[in-house]
């Protein structure tokens, strides 16, 4: 595998690392650090560990700490850097930058000082929890770390509970099922999901069902490691008898009964045939 080492231009390269097999990072990936003229990490001791893995020597390159207690000071300092002329390189301590990462901050601030900021996309929990968990995926929304405690965390997902996208966790293995419990209140106890552990390492694990279902699993484990969880979207909401015909008198003032039908049908996501013998019905009635 050769390695290119030719000159970065000047900017922000935030690198996406593995999650856990090393072997998942990308090569171009691997060029950046070994070009890079400075280096950022969330954790410098991961990216060290990443380098010597893949033979790259940090020389005399700073390798600077960048993570979530950072002080403002760091923050400007790589900026700094780069519109001074240099290449930095960002790493997360696991997976794409700025997902659930501290690189948000740092990408802005690089936006506002109007300097050059390049992704280089690569592994990414969150998208390989999504590949494996036989969840719809045209539609899915990250919902990030749910709150610790428990009054906080139904709230904050009764909002989510009407989503109409698959939706995406990342929690701690100590309240995983707790959530799961909770999600069971707040979502109901029929809703497919999936929590994936060790995505990529020796001991991944994918377990599919329902909220119930996986909350009885997790209940009394006591599990290690990075997890994700998912959960199928919302159903589609079902309108009433009541709520079809208001919307039926108010289209047939001004509509056939076919195009009528037609309109409530499509507006309330009910079958062609039960609304077009409704609105009959109704107009019979007349």
């Amino acid at each position: 595998m050769a390695i290119q080492t030719e000159p970065l231009s000047p900017g922000l390269y935030f690198i996406a690392t593995p999650i856990g097999a090393a072997r998942d990072i990308t090569l171009r990936a691997l060029d950046i650090l070994s070009s890079a003229d400075a280096i950022a990490a969330e954790d410098t001791r991961t990216v060290k560990h990443l380098m010597r893995i893949h033979g790259i020597a940090t020389g005399d390159r700073p390798v600077i700490a960048y993570h979530e207690h950072s002080k403002p000071e760091v923050r400007a300092r790589l900026v700094r850097m780069i519109a001074e002329g240099r290449s930095v390189a960002y790493a997360s301590e696991a997976g794409t930058p700025l997902v659930a990462d501290p690189g948000f901050q740092l990408g802005r601030a690089a936006i506002e000082a109007g300097v050059s900021i390049t992704a280089a996309p690569g592994p990414s929990a969150l998208l390989a929890a999504l590949t494996v968990s036989g969840l719809p995926t045209d539609r899915f929304m990250f919902a990030g770390f749910p709150p610790n405690t428990a009054t906080a965390r139904r709230k904050w997902l009764a909002r989510l509970a009407d989503c109409g996208a698959t939706l995406a966790f990342y929690e701690s293995p100590k309240r995983v099922g707790k959530l799961l419990m909770d999600l069971v209140q707040t979502f109901g106890s029929e809703r497919q999901g999936a929590v994936c552990r060790e995505l990529t390492k020796r001991f991944e694990e994918v377990s599919r069902g329902t909220l119930d279902e996986l909350a009885a699993m997790f209940e009394a484990r006591n599990v290690k490691g990075e997890i994700v969880v998912l959960v199928e979207r919302a159903p589609d909401p079902v309108a009433d008898a009541d709520t079809m015909e208001a919307a039926l008198r108010v289209a047939l003032r001004e509509q056939s009964v076919k195009d009528a039908a037609a309109t409530v049908a499509a507006d309330l996501g009910l079958a062609k045939r039960l609304v077009y013998q409704a609105a009959l019905a109704m107009e019979k009635e007349r």
